[in-house]
């Protein structure tokens, strides 16, 4: 196996809402909800989801979380957990500033203002609408 991460799955609460937060609030490019073909039933999972293709190719999927926890055979709170954060890497400070902003405008929630940290970076995170921690952030060095 040739490691590497290609895809991220996040567990929602509500679909269309994490659609419209990350669709409209923050700007990602996205056919929609898809796979509405695919019903599910008390065994099986639905194939409700929403992709977004990021510009290094890795794929953010938004997957509602009973339907994640029923394809995975787990529990439901297996899937509501929030012992990670996902980071994005801006250009400058002033885009970290306007995605933390944009993210609070879409019904997201600023836990960190952005700030200089001593190894090199200006950050700041927000959790979206399901609780998932995003941390944007700068490297000072990076030009």
């Amino acid at each position: 196996m040739r490691p590497g991460i290609n895809a991220i799955t996040l567990a929602v609460a509500d679909l269309e809402a994490a659609l419209a937060f990350y669709r409209e609030g923050l700007g990602l490019a996205t056919d929609g909800i898809i796979g509405t073909q695919f019903a599910g039933d008390d065994g099986q999972a639905a194939g409700d989801v929403v992709m977004f293709t990021l510009d290094d190719g890795l794929v953010l999927a938004l997957y509602p979380a009973g339907e994640l926890a029923k394809d995975a055979h787990v529990s439901r709170t297996e899937v509501d957990g929030h012992g990670f954060s996902i980071g994005h890497f801006v250009e400058s400070r002033e885009a970290v500033d306007a995605l933390l902003e944009a993210a609070a405008a879409a019904g997201g929630r600023v836990t960190a203002p952005a700030h200089e940290r001593p190894w090199g970076i200006y950050s700041g995170y927000f959790r979206d609408l399901d609780g998932h921690l995003w941390e944007i952030i700068h490297a000072l060095n990076a030009g």
